[in-house]
């Protein structure tokens, strides 16, 4: 028998263990296959000397006969691997272990006595993790099956990577992938003369192959404590600013939305409301630039007190779409002179 049939036949044996009744077609979804071959694999199994009771009528499907149980749960290397996703099958498929991770699951799920089996199966009914953060369609990452597998076997990667500066060829040894807000980070130590780790955001990569291996990973890598020190330096890094903000009602209840972490802070030690409920918040930022753009979505609700500097840009730029949005709807702006450009613009 093929392995692929094999594998699937294992897969609806245990999904007939652990759920009990399920009809052709819950099979064939479960399975990924026509319900013609959920009708074929069920008579191979039956030719096995599996007990796979048929159940006529509206309410009817398969089952398997009352007290057999299997255990033929071992696991593969691929399948123990994949366990750690348990909770996570998209980022599974991504990294092109969802059909592995299925497998897994049924096994570990078969191979618990009843009372955890039915505790299992409540926890997955009641909760579930949905990583990516809300309005934002997923990077596209299709390099990442190729990238996951350099990764478990230490090869080393030849990749094109796209930076805001240009593309740049590098060859990179792989340590580990982050999922972090729904966007996949490659963890690798450079070939080159600095020969240090770095993090590349892995819908950035353009081309990438096999360049040769294995390497040798750096003794005592933590990849968890890695990442968490990088995170550290890039929060500080990004957030050199303070802006000091008067906030309405409204804007208290914006600012973590907009600002995360660093809304949440800045509320924390906001001084006492005034009279109309308005308080003053010190709030970490980056540069004047993009401080000027976030803090521009907080809209009518805030009011940048200082630095002076950005108080300046926050004003232009209100300026700026004050006049713009002057006229009546469709109006023409030809002959308009804008004061920085000293010419006249058309639409």
């Amino acid at each position: 028998m093929r392995p692929v049939r094999a594998d699937r036949l294992l897969s609806l044996l245990l999904l007939l263990q652990n759920r009990g009744l399920m009809t052709a077609a819950g099979l064939a979804a479960e399975l990924e296959v026509s319900v013609r071959t959920v009708y074929r694999d069920v008579e191979a199994l039956g030719a096995a000397g599996v007990p796979v009771r048929a159940e006529r009528g509206p309410e009817g499907g398969y089952r398997l006969v009352e007290g057999y149980r299997t255990r033929l749960t071992g696991l593969t290397d691929a399948e123990a691997g994949s366990l750690f996703l348990a909770g996570l099958p998209g980022p599974a498929g991504d990294l092109g272990l969802g059909a592995v991770l299925a497998s897994a699951q049924l096994k570990v799920e078969a191979a618990l006595p009843g009372e955890l089996a039915d505790q299992a199966r409540r926890v997955r009914e009641r909760f579930h993790l949905d990583a990516p953060a809300w309005f934002r369609d997923a990077d596209p990452v299709p390099h990442l099956e190729r990238i996951s597998g350099a990764v478990w076997e230490r090869r080393v990667l030849r990749t094109r990577y796209r930076r805001w500066r240009g593309e740049v060829d590098r060859e990179v040894c792989p340590l580990g992938l982050v999922l972090k807000g729904g966007i996949w980070y490659l963890v690798a130590l450079s070939e080159n003369p600095e020969n240090i780790v770095r993090t590349y955001r892995v819908s950035r990569f353009q081309a990438v192959e096999e360049a040769g291996g294995p390497f040798t990973r750096p003794a005592g890598f933590d990849l968890a404590a890695y990442w968490a020190e990088s995170s550290r330096r890039m929060e500080a890094a990004l957030r050199q600013g303070t802006a000091r903000l008067r906030l309405s009602p409204r804007g208290r209840k914006l600012l973590p939305m907009q600002f995360g972490a660093a809304g949440v802070r800045a509320l924390r030690e906001a001084g006492p409301p005034d009279g109309e409920g308005w308080v003053e918040v010190e709030l970490s930022v980056e540069s004047e630039a993009v401080a000027t753009g976030d803090l521009l979505r907080l809209g009518t609700e805030a009011e940048v007190l200082g630095p002076p500097g950005l108080r300046r840009a926050v004003a232009g730029a209100v300026a700026v779409l004050a006049e713009r949005y002057a006229g009546e709807e469709g109006e023409s702006r030809e002959g308009t002179v804008r004061p920085d450009e000293g010419r006249c613009v058309g639409r």
